[in-house]
C-alpha cells in the first residue's frame, strides 16, 4: 500500500467560490492589487467603485486571519504583498429570456471563483 499523499500547508491563501460576479469585471480589481502589500491593497480596494472590491477585501482579511492564527507560519503580518490574486470560471446559470415569435435567447449568469494568496515580503 502506498503512504497517503501528505498536503502542503496552505494557511497563507483564501478562496471564495461561486460568486455571483462575472470573472472579466473581478479580474479587473484583482488587477489592481496584485502585488502589492496588504495593506495597501486594502486601502485600493476600499476607494475601488466595483462589485468585486468588497469581496476581495474580505477575502483579504479572511487570508490574514488564517496566516495570523496558523501554528506553522510565523510571519510579520506589516511585511505581507499579495503575492497571487487570480480569478477562475465557476459554474455558469444558464436563464432564458422570450423574444418575438416565440423564440427565446439564453442568458449567462457568470460565475466566479476568487484566490487570493499573500507571501512575506
Amino acid at each position: 500500500m502506498s503512504k497517503p499523499k501528505s498536503r502542503e500547508h496552505r494557511a497563507n491563501r483564501a478562496i471564495l467560490r461561486n460568486v455571483r460576479v462575472a470573472p472579466n469585471k473581478a479580474r479587473v480589481v484583482a488587477d489592481l492589487i496584485r502585488n502589492k502589500p496588504v495593506q495597501e491593497a486594502l486601502s485600493i480596494l476600499q476607494f475601488t467603485p466595483k462589485k468585486a472590491a468588497p469581496m476581495l477585501t474580505k477575502l483579504i482579511e479572511s487570508a490574514l486571519t488564517n496566516v495570523e492564527t496558523s501554528e506553522k507560519l510565523d510571519w510579520d503580518i506589516d511585511s505581507l504583498v499579495v503575492a497571487e490574486a487570480y480569478v477562475d470560471e465557476g459554474a455558469t446559470l444558464r436563464r432564458f429570456m422570450p423574444r418575438a415569435q416565440g423564440r427565446a435567447t439564453r442568458i449567462n449568469k457568470r460565475t466566479s471563483h476568487i484566490t487570493v494568496v499573500l507571501q512575506p515580503r
